[in-house]
């Protein structure tokens, strides 16, 4: 793992908040020349530490304001059936998050949609015909309270 000073973690809370910025806009935001900021970033991208750079999406302006978190039960825990699952899962578009659960759950999705009708579709022709499922229940989002995709960086540096 890479060790990050407060310098690099103010770099990418910057990266963060907008990964579009220039490099020169970004070494003025936290006080770096140009050169020493660049290596920075190329450190922290040749390390994981910067995963990818992506442009976000409105959901609603694009047609998909219904987000649904579904709950998955499988008939059986194996390694393969698990693993059978995850594999088909990622297979389609409306899976924005899924996460294997502990407690009544093995799984949690988040599927973006953009009414009932869609979700009823995507449920009766992509979800339910996946092998082993045993259980599935749907939750509705009324509203979004919040919504981020930068992680808290306070108190990480040395």
């Amino acid at each position: 793992m890479m060790q990050l000073d407060n310098t690099d973690l103010k770099i990418l809370d910057e990266l963060q908040r907008d990964g579009s910025l220039s490099n020169t806009e970004l070494a003025k935001r936290v006080h770096l020349s140009a050169s020493p900021c660049l290596v920075r970033v190329r450190a922290m991208e040749e390390s994981g530490v910067i995963d990818r750079y992506v442009a976000i999406a409105n959901a609603s302006a694009l047609g998909l304001g219904l987000s649904v978190f579904i709950s998955i039960s499988l008939r059986t825990q194996s390694k393969q059936a698990l693993a059978e699952f995850e594999r088909l899962i990622a297979e389609h578009d409306e899976v924005m998050e899924c996460y294997l659960m502990t407690g009544d759950s093995d799984y949690l999705i988040r599927v973006a949609v953009a009414d009932l009708a869609a979700l009823e579709r995507f449920i009766l022709d992509q979800l339910t015909p996946i092998p082993g499922i045993e259980k599935i229940r749907s939750s509705f989002a009324l509203k979004q309270v919040r919504y981020k995709t930068a992680l808290p960086l306070y108190g990480l540096g040395k």
